[in-house]
């Protein structure tokens, strides 16, 4: 009887590095990046160490070392003032308003040297801290919301952005806003649609991050954690719509519809490793629970595994600079 030795393909580095059947390269990878309004310095994220709310002037450093880094594109979330939240949201189509501000910025410093994207929503603008308008009744108004994110994606389309990438899961918002960008003259940018963005207990960081002022929960929107059909079907709907790419979000616990989405859409798809995903590893390394190197490279590493092409994810510009460096396995 022949013995089988899979560990010979195991023995060095090299042998493991060759016979890799995942990697994870800087140009696969998106960072997200918070700009608020009326800093004079970047301001710490407690929750997520590491990881600040960037002034317009920090935002300029950190887009130049996001293009040299390689790395596919920098995910831009505004912050606005607490006296310039309103219940429509109407900063998001300010020419002032600080996204359409950063989107600016960022574009006259990189050009096309990495993609100036968008988050195309309403939570960080409203009083409510909803993804959209609410109706008389209190419960968030899809169509009105739907009209208020075509014209966002125009407005962040003329201040540079190379992606719009729509997150309220509106029904019919990835349509609304392809028909609104090509009626512009805009029909190069685009869509990076949220197709299956769950209701999950994983964003509880990002919404320090974005000094959210939700009372109540999305759970009308945004998807149950228990459903995993009802996440192709969104998805679909977005491919069918326009959507250029389609995300699933978040990425750890949604691993096997990650790898149903791939396996069913032809578009690229791209998945966010989320705010309370980096802070769990962060607080575990902290402690000297875990290796923190290791386990970011774990982490990268099973999502572009389970099917993603792109990953959002808070490690991108560390985790690409570390490739330059040397193999991290």
């Amino acid at each position: 009887m022949v013995i089988e030795r899979p560990r010979r393909l195991r023995v060095t580095p090299a042998m493991r590095a060759m016979v890799a059947e995942t990697s994870v390269a800087a140009r696969q990878l998106i960072l997200p990046v918070f700009v608020a309004e009326g800093l004079r310095e970047p301001r710490p994220i407690g929750s997520m160490p590491g990881v600040v709310q960037h002034t317009l002037e920090s935002l300029r450093k950190v887009a130049h070392e996001v293009a040299d880094a390689g790395l596919a594109g920098i995910m831009l979330f505004g912050v606005p003032a607490e006296e310039h939240k309103d219940a429509v949201g109407s900063a998001t189509l300010a020419d002032d308003g600080i996204l359409n501000l950063a989107l600016r910025t960022v574009r006259a410093e990189v050009g096309d040297a990495t993609l100036v994207m968008s988050d195309v929503c309403l939570d960080e603008f409203t009083n409510h801290g909803h993804c959209g308008v609410l109706a008389p009744n209190g419960s968030v108004d899809n169509d009105a919301t739907v009209e208020i994110y075509a014209a966002m994606a125009q407005a962040h389309a003329a201040a540079g952005a190379h992606v719009v990438a729509p997150s309220g899961m509106m029904d019919g918002q990835v349509g609304a806003i392809r028909a609104a960008l090509d009626a512009s003259g805009a029909d190069d940018v685009a869509i990076m649609a949220y197709g299956a963005k769950y209701a999950s207990a994983f964003y509880g960081p990002f919404r320090e991050a974005v000094t959210s002022s939700l009372t109540g929960d999305r759970r009308t929107y945004q998807q149950d954690p228990a459903n995993a059909r009802e996440a192709l079907r969104e998805v679909l709907l977005d491919v069918q719509q326009g959507a250029d790419l389609v995300m699933v979000k978040p990425a750890l616990a949604y691993l096997d519809v990650l790898r149903t989405v791939r396996e069913n859409v032809v578009v690229p798809l791209a998945a966010y490793n989320v705010s309370g995903e980096y802070a769990m590893v962060e607080a575990a390394a902290a402690q000297g629970w875990i290796d923190r190197d290791a386990a970011i490279a774990e982490t990268l590493t099973s999502i572009r595994r389970a099917g993603a092409d792109v990953v959002l994810s808070y490690w991108a510009l560390e985790y690409a600079r570390q490739i330059v460096d040397g193999p991290r396995r």
